[in-house]
């Protein structure tokens, strides 16, 4: 058996609480309080050089957010924007929480992944957000319209900026178009920790991510939709990071997944010169070797995943005994 990637969901908070009334009573409330102590967030100058003065995604689906569906409709326009044809009732089964009236982060991405789509979280900044828009790609943004002490979590779509103006566009509630000061939105995104995702396709990556946080997004994926399916979004990842190891081991698993043998073996072993303790690598390389024409070229990779303390050895040293016994 071969040995898979393995990685935890982030923190939750749950997301449309309240219903529109109270929602826009509070919110205007919150934004009176929030207009005085707002201020324009620094950005960075090297990243702003990069991006085009304004962006407006006008092509981006509306979804009006009913009572509490604010999470639904948010990710109706992330994916409809990305080609995936699904409604908010759909998605209402999907990621709505009755009992909590609202929906969690980890269904928002459980739901993209289901729909063929790869969640990748950004960095938390708004030239992050801002680059992707740049791109042509609509942002889901988690904000706390409240205060702290009373939270009033809510999914918006970012679908647009203007450096100028400073002012980021949002399709939210019931707004089609809504132009927010920077300030007042990062007051607002800041007490989700800053908290957005990009839904793309398989083969597609954040202009701005890192190699940790595209595999982690890549062997999720993998996870619900198997290795056909991830194939191109490991080939982007191990273009990218092209010196990250775990980018190659993910990539050798797909490979070996989708029946690419040979393909498999190169990348594994280019997984182990980048990381030589990588005792999983080691391990699916020998497997593989040992059920092959060859079977004594798999000696060497079990030996040294023999070696290396960790979950994989005694599986290797199992392995490596078979194998001089003379029954891979």
């Amino acid at each position: 058996m071969l040995c898979p990637l393995h990685r935890s969901p982030p923190n939750a908070r749950l997301a449309g609480v309240l219903g529109s009334a109270a929602r826009l009573w509070l919110t205007a409330l919150v934004m009176m309080l929030l207009a005085g102590c707002a201020s324009t967030p620094v950005l960075d100058p090297d990243a702003l050089r990069t991006l085009s003065p304004r962006v407006v995604l006008d092509e981006v689906p509306f979804h009006p957010q009913r009572d509490y569906q604010c999470g639904p409709a948010a990710l109706a326009m992330s994916l409809n924007a990305s080609g995936v044809e699904v409604g908010v009732d759909r998605l209402i089964e999907q990621v709505y929480v009755p009992g909590r009236q609202g929906s969690l982060q980890p269904e928002m991405l459980a739901a993209t992944r289901r729909h063929g789509r790869i969640p990748f979280l950004l960095a938390p900044r708004l030239d992050a957000i801002f680059a992707e828009l740049d791109t042509g790609r609509p942002v889901v943004v988690m904000q706390n319209l409240s205060l702290p002490a009373f939270p009033l979590w809510h999914f918006a779509v970012a679908n647009g900026y203007d450096l100028n103006a400073e002012e980021i566009l949002l399709r939210t509630g019931v707004t089609r178009q809504d132009r927010v000061p920077f300030g007042r939105f990062d007051a607002t995104w800041a007490r989700s920790e800053r908290w957005a995702f990009v839904a793309l396709p398989a083969g597609e990556l954040p202009r701005d991510i890192s190699a940790n946080d595209a595999v982690d997004a890549v062997s999720a994926f993998e996870r619900v939709q198997g290795e056909e399916a991830a194939l191109p979004a490991w080939q982007a990842v191990a273009e990218r990071f092209a010196d990250h190891a775990m980018a190659a081991f993910g990539l050798a698993n797909a490979y070996h997944g989708n029946g690419d043998i040979d393909a498999a073996v190169a990348a594994w072993r280019r997984a182990t010169i980048l990381d030589p303790d990588l005792a999983a690598a080691w391990l699916n390389l020998g497997l593989t070797l040992a059920h092959s024409e060859t079977p004594g070229s798999a000696r060497t990779p079990l030996t040294r995943a023999a070696q290396l303390p960790g979950p994989w050895q005694q599986q290797a040293r199992e392995a490596l005994a078979s194998l001089e016994g003379g029954t891979p």
